[in-house]
């Protein structure tokens, strides 16, 4: 082990850089990054096992940093790795520099997820526990035999997810997760007392954690709980560090700063902490204070020689493991590749006039079958959201048995889904969830953070609309849809939608949807599903072969020649556009019918393909279950949209129907009134 002194060196080096950071950016979080720096120092100098040079090596430990207002001391730390120059961390919080308020995932930078909002951070740990413990059944320990680190803070701990992650780790024994809870008993605005005084280790002892409390400040201790952790088999470890918020901070005068609230989100001298007495204090020159102490970069280029050696000897192992093991190897670099197997679609059978609920379990079901390294989760809903089509194929995860690839996540759905994201951040897996689509409320901060992350989750949310039907408003989803697809109109870092939103017309559309979702490696994908039967859509030749022009997000299903108006609607709403049809056309009216399943990928077509289906100048009808600006940016200025502008009501669907105006005869009046 290395020298306490210079481990505390190196702790105060990394204080010292916290500090300034923020200093220079004139905003940010010193205080719990300095209180914090003792635990991140000894598991990056002393524990952390990854690759110096190859930093997206498959089998590396993974650290997952729930309070990103801590940056700081990420950022210190990984620059002692060599991954930061002082020259980008003097640029924290600036205009197009890589070190922003919130760590934002880059792997080979050495962060392993973007966070921020509370709670999150850890959760994907826990999923990437679980990926582990999944490719582990699958490949060997020789290659899955990593660690997950977790680091959350007081605010994290009382954030409602956490309930949900301390759960799911416990009940599934995931021994290969360990995460440090850095007890400041400071929060933002207020001390922890007054805000909880609940029991936290007895409430993870209760899940089903081992527990451990010490010092977060004491190299010894830190490096002691860290070595029972690692040796423990049957549980994850949870160990509690008691730090100083401010760890070092001194007044002008000499006066300590440690442990106050007024450090925790200003700048330290906004704290009216002496920055330069306080760099002194921790051995550093206020005059320079963006400098790696000498002895510091000779611990850590110590270190990164014995990773040298160690990865080599993995590496080693992992060659003999796949000469030994061909067909294993090869599925390791698919899988982490992205690759998907070949699919025929097209076999894909569906029920006729069925729910797209139900043509999405044949689809699950087939892809239970031929994409191994799949997991698919519901939250207590699999019979209910036919994510049992997958389940059928396989079986749920059980503490000691990660065989199956099913997780049952209970009723959480938010939990769920950031586990989900955690699968996909550690990488070798595909990873899909189902719940109800009203309940995708509970879900919307994981969708944002999936989207900002650009992370291929799979979201399937049914009971579409109002025709959930007797189970009333409060499940029956009527502005979801909009908040959904807002996320299609919104870019990420890379210019694309930063979302995939599709609404199948029909079973056939259904298994294009999950052609499109499962192809669709760059964004998370979200499929809105129905609860009633759907009448498939008339065609002449083959409807599968139909169905993949939604691949363009929107397209003709019905056409007259010289149309006089064209009806729009997505997933339910199209078979009820076709019965409006044949009222209108035995009138002689000529309509053209268009499936619109994803606007937002409709609109990044060609300008030429846009006007092809929906033709500027047209007289358009658009028809939604939910809130009408589903279709306004459809039907245009000449158009007429039917929806739904209040909350729904308890009642058989059909009733429903016909009390709201989802029927043939509407569609027929509102189409005459146009004309």
């Amino acid at each position: 082990m290395n020298d306490i002194k210079v481990m505390n060196k190196a702790a105060d080096n990394i204080r010292i850089l916290a500090a300034s950071m923020v200093e220079k950016a004139k905003s940010g979080h010193p205080g719990g990054a300095m209180g914090g720096a003792d635990f991140v120092n000894v598991l990056f100098s002393e524990f952390m096992i990854y690759d110096p040079k190859n930093p997206k090596w498959e089998g590396r430990d993974r650290f997952f940093l729930d309070p990103g207002h801590m940056s700081p001391m990420l950022y210190s730390v990984l620059a002692l790795t060599g991954k930061f120059s002082l020259e980008e961390l003097a640029q924290f919080r600036q205009w197009g520099s890589v070190t922003p308020g919130h760590p934002e995932v880059d792997v080979m930078r050495g962060i392993e997820n973007t966070s921020g909002p509370l709670g999150q951070g850890h959760t994907y740990a826990v999923g990437a526990a679980i990926a582990a413990k999944f490719l582990e059944a699958r490949l060997g320990k020789e290659v899955m035999g990593q660690t997950i680190y977790a680091y959350i803070s007081d605010g994290g701990v009382q954030e409602e997810i956490s309930q949900g992650a301390g759960r799911v780790a416990g009940t599934l024994g995931l021994d290969n997760l360990i995460m440090f809870y850095d007890a400041n008993n400071i929060q933002l605005s207020t001390t922890v007392e007054e805000i909880t005084t609940e029991n936290v280790a007895l409430k993870y002892e209760a899940w089903g954690w081992k527990v451990i409390t010490i010092n977060g400040n004491d190299v010894a201790e830190i490096r002691q709980a860290l070595t029972e952790a690692k040796a423990e088999k049957e549980r994850p470890t949870l160990i509690i560090g008691n730090t100083l918020m401010g760890k070092g901070a001194l007044g002008a005068d000499g006066s300590s700063y440690e442990n106050k609230v007024s450090t925790h989100g200003q700048p330290l001298s906004a704290a009216g902490v002496s920055i330069e007495e306080t760099i002194k204090n921790l051995g550093g020159n206020p005059e320079a204070p963006f400098t790696i102490f000498p002895e510091v970069a000779e611990l850590y280029a110590a270190r990164e020689k014995e990773l040298e050696a160690i990865v080599a000897e993995r590496y080693a192992a992992k060659a003999e493991w796949a000469k030994a093991n061909p067909e294993k190897a090869a599925k390791l670099e698919a899988w982490f590749s992205g690759k998907l197997p070949d699919i025929d679609w097209s076999k894909i059978e569906t029920k006729a006039n069925a729910a797209t609920r139900v043509a999405s379990a044949s689809a699950l079901g087939v892809l239970a079958e031929q994409v191994e390294n799949m997991i698919c989760s519901s939250a207590d809903l699999s019979n209910s959201d036919k994510t049992d089509g997958f389940l059928k194929k396989t079986h749920a995860f059980t503490k000691g048995d990660f065989s199956g690839a099913f997780f049952q996540a209970g009723v959480a759905e938010l939990t769920m889904a950031c586990i989900c994201i955690g699968m996909t951040l550690h990488g070798g897996v595909i990873a899909a969830c189902g719940t109800f689509f009203v309940f995708s409320d509970y879900m919307k901060p994981a969708i944002r953070m999936a989207a900002l992350m650009e992370l291929p989750v799979k979201f399937i949310w049914t009971h579409d609309a109002f025709r959930v039907g007797e189970d009333g408003p409060t499940h029956e989803p009527v502005e979801q849809e909009a908040q959904v697809r807002l996320m299609e109109k919104l870019k990420n870092h890379k210019g694309h939608n930063s979302m995939l939103v599709l609404r199948p017309a029909d079973g056939k559309e259904t298994i294009v949807a999950w052609k499109m979702a499962m192809e669709n490696m760059s964004t998370p994908t979200g499929l809105i599903l129905s609860r009633q039967n759907v009448n498939d859509l008339p065609c002449e030749g083959d409807r599968y072969a139909e169905a993949l022009k939604a691949e363009k997000g929107a397209y003709v299903v019905s056409d007259d020649a010289n149309p006089d108006v064209v009806l729009v609607a997505s997933g339910s709403e199209v078979s009820t556009l076709f019965e409006g049809a044949a009222l209108l056309r035995a009138e002689g009216i000529k309509l053209r019918i268009v499936s619109v399943p994803s606007e937002g990928l409709f609109r990044s077509q060609s300008k030429e393909y846009q006007e092809s289906i929906i033709p500027s100048g047209a007289k358009v009808f658009g028809l939604t279950a939910g809130l009408p600006m589903n279709m306004e940016g459809l039907v245009g200025p000449n158009g007429k949209v039917w929806g739904l502008d209040s909350f729904g009501f308890s009642a058989p669907y059909k009733v429903l129907d016909e009390k709201l105006g989802f029927t043939a005869a509407n569609v027929y009046k509102q189409v005459k009134e146009m004309l």
